[in-house]
């Protein structure tokens, strides 16, 4: 896993899913673009559960994901860390190197965005962000930019926009409360 380190970003422009920004208002052209909000919970214990979760990978890890972070990273999301993503699909499974590009904990609003790395089945990024509005609700944002990665993975494309359509529907899912 040393090898993680030495990869480097393969997409631009960094940064594009704003998970600090409340209003997503110019995705860059030249990816597919996805925002969702659900509402997860209310009130304190909603978001404090919400806020821990999502800086503990657990959209990821709720979903179906293992998370395997690089050599002497701290297993929560760390800015600038890499890690491994691990999607298993019955026999199949895929390692996905990203790297932290993004985090925000405030008082109302916390989460992260990762980018992809060569090496990926795409080209990209992704945010998970919870916040709070004043009526004590609590919801998650995700938001995504996508395009085929370069090299083998170019012709799995289809294929992985179908998985990526299935695991969203989980994400999407993965912190409403009682969950």
């Amino acid at each position: 896993m040393a090898e993680l380190a030495a990869r480097d970003l393969n997409y631009g422009p960094v940064g594009a899913t704003r998970p600090d920004d409340d209003r997503w208002t110019s995705p860059p052209v030249g990816h597919r673009s996805y925002e969702r909000t659900v509402r997860v919970g209310q009130g304190e214990a909603d978001w404090q559960a919400a806020a821990a979760a999502v800086l503990a990978w657990g959209v990821k890890t709720r979903s179906g994901f293992a998370v395997e972070p690089g050599p002497g990273v701290d297993p929560l999301v760390t800015a600038g860390a890499d890690y491994w993503l691990v999607a298993s699909l019955g026999p199949f499974t895929v390692r996905e190197p990203v790297r932290v590009i993004a985090v925000v904990d405030e008082t109302a609003r916390c989460g992260f965005a990762y980018g992809t790395l060569d090496g990926h089945p795409v080209s990209g990024e992704e945010s998970f962000v919870v916040h709070r509005s004043p009526d004590g609700a609590v919801w998650l944002t995700l938001r995504s930019l996508t395009r085929p990665a370069s090299g083998r993975w170019r012709v799995a494309f289809p294929a992985i926009l179908l998985a990526q359509r299935w695991y969203r529907f989980r994400y999407l899912r993965a912190l409403r409360s009682g969950s």
